[in-house]
């Protein structure tokens, strides 16, 4: 196997990941390598959360995805980052941003001068960005004219699963990639223990040189056929039940979020995501904790009268991931490596960042093993600092239900974080603290979560910091006054996804229409 060199790429499973996968990997490669995916006609995407990480836009680039027809095509609107209620007691909210702090040339770094109290009583996030003002006003992060993928906010997106992976699709296609609708029904190995072929109903025999595992929970290859190990971490993130629903808008003109909006249950939290024509509602909660009968009464609750007759779709969570994600010849790609609930979107950033890892390291010679030692190395660590991230909402609550009690039991936290809150005890997170290669969230993310959960407010005498006083002062002032320019500057949410849903000639001719009639 080792000799032969790396041109025909076979991925089972279809859905966001085995899509993206496919486009991303045609348009890298060219036609220098032979690329086949097969899926099952009749499996649907999972969807949970349709949200995504600021990460997506790259990608989406890289493909050579145009931004307005993904918005158009997908159902799509625009994520600037998570509100989150009720987390702490149950009755107040903080805000994780995806922009950065101010960092301004010539300004001090403003977290320890936060921490000193001279923003005053402003949460941090509020403090240091001008992103909560403009969420809070239903902005979108961009104007009219912006390029691709490019506006003064830091930004994702929410979209409808199933249409995007269509729209992944039809790209790929373009791409050269070949399409097989099948079933599998079977896994062939050679003496080797590598996978020699891929059973299917109606082709035969699928063979390749790199299989790729895209075929969800059901891990067909990398589970079923090599048996990777899988490392369950429920003992830790303790929520293993997702019920589902989407919500049609009461009217067309109803204001669309441009945050996930994340609320706090007696036994879990819920998920809210605008789209263009719906919303889609999730709780996602502890069976442990709680019965699916009560978390449909929480769900149906907090939904409202919209969701009345609507059904409930149930979806079991196995939370954790695959000791190797590469075996062989075989790589898994998405739910088939693993799953962590979906509180921050790491689902789609996980598929990127193996796809990316993938085409940067793909072993052209046909030498798998050393690829696959490295990739298994980077993967498991990238998953294990994500739970670290995701078990940090929920150690600091002050709640009293059991579900966060047992949350906040140091036994049910990692080694890795507890050192983490001892150390931040007495100082503030840093770069020094995270390796920024296995990291999908940045410093600032945690610092944004600490510190709108209320952690101590713990800063070590520094000398060196009254000199820039004045100037911090002076910058949080900046923030608060651009923040109001900011949102007098951005147009509406909702009119400016419908406006890039438009066509292309009419884009242009309702260029300064839209700053006339949504800006203002």
């Amino acid at each position: 196997m080792g000799t032969i060199p790396t041109t025909r790429i076979l991925i089972v499973g279809g859905g966001s990941a085995g899509w993206l996968c496919a486009a991303y990997l045609a348009k890298l490669f060219g036609d220098s390598k032979e690329i086949t995916l097969v899926e099952a006609p009749d499996i649907g995407a999972i969807g949970v959360g349709e949200g995504s990480f600021p990460s997506l836009r790259a990608t989406l680039a890289a493909i050579g995805i145009p931004e307005a027809e993904f918005i158009r095509e997908s159902s799509a609107t625009f994520k600037q980052g998570i509100t989150f209620q009720n987390w702490l007691h149950g009755e107040e909210h903080y805000f994780h941003p995806f922009s950065m702090p101010s960092q301004r040339p010539g300004a001090p770094e403003l977290l320890p001068y936060w921490l000193q109290g001279l923003a005053g009583n402003k949460p941090f996030a509020e403090a240091v960005t001008m992103q909560k003002r403009v969420v809070d006003a239903q902005r979108a992060p961009k104007r009219p004219g912006d390029s691709d993928y490019n506006g003064p906010m830091n930004y994702a997106y929410h979209f409808d699963a199933a249409r995007f992976a269509g729209l992944l699709a039809k790209h790929a296609r373009k791409l050269g990639v070949r399409h097989v609708q099948d079933h599998v029904e079977g896994v062939q190995l050679d003496l080797d223990g590598a996978i020699a072929s891929v059973d299917t109903r109606e082709h035969g025999a699928l063979t390749a040189d790199l299989y790729i595992d895209c075929s969800g929970f059901r891990a067909l290859l990398i589970g079923g056929a090599l048996g990777a190990p899988f490392h369950s971490v429920s003992d830790i993130l303790l929520c293993d039940t997702a019920l589902a629903v989407q919500v049609p808008h009461p009217a067309p003109d109803t204001p669309i979020a441009s945050a996930t909006i994340s609320t706090a249950h007696e036994a879990g939290w819920t998920w809210d995501i605008g789209l263009q024509e719906r919303r889609g509602i999730g709780y996602v909660y502890s069976s442990r904790h709680t019965s699916d009968e009560r978390a449909e009464q929480v769900l149906r609750a907090y939904a409202g009268p919209a969701a009345e007759g609507l059904n409930v779709r149930k979806i079991p969570m196995r939370v954790g991931y695959r000791e190797q994600h590469w075996i062989k010849n075989c790589v898994a790609i998405g739910l088939a490596g693993g799953f962590l609930e979906p509180l921050e979107a790491s689902g789609i950033g996980l598929v990127e960042t193996a796809v990316h890892m993938l085409g940067a390291l793909f072993p052209h010679n046909g030498e798998m093993a050393p690829v696959a030692r490295h990739f298994n190395q980077f993967m498991g660590e990238r998953y294990a600092r994500i739970v670290d991230f995701i078990k940090l909402h929920y150690c600091l609550s002050k709640r009293r239900e059991q579900f966060w009690i047992d949350n906040c039991d140091p036994a049910t936290w990692t080694d890795s974080l507890r050192d983490k809150l001892a150390m931040w005890r007495c100082r503030p997170p840093q770069r020094m603290d995270f390796l920024t290669d296995f990291e999908m969230y940045p410093p600032t993310s945690w610092q944004y979560v600490l510190y709108g959960m209320d952690f101590p407010k713990a800063m070590p005498p520094l000398p060196g910091l009254e000199p820039l006083a004045e100037a911090a002062r002076q910058e949080f002032a900046n923030i608060a006054a651009v923040s109001a320019r900011a949102v007098a500057d951005l147009p509406d949410h909702r009119a400016f996804v419908a406006l890039l849903c438009r066509h292309e000639n009419a884009f242009r001719n309702d260029f300064h229409t839209i700053r006339a009639t949504v800006i203002h």
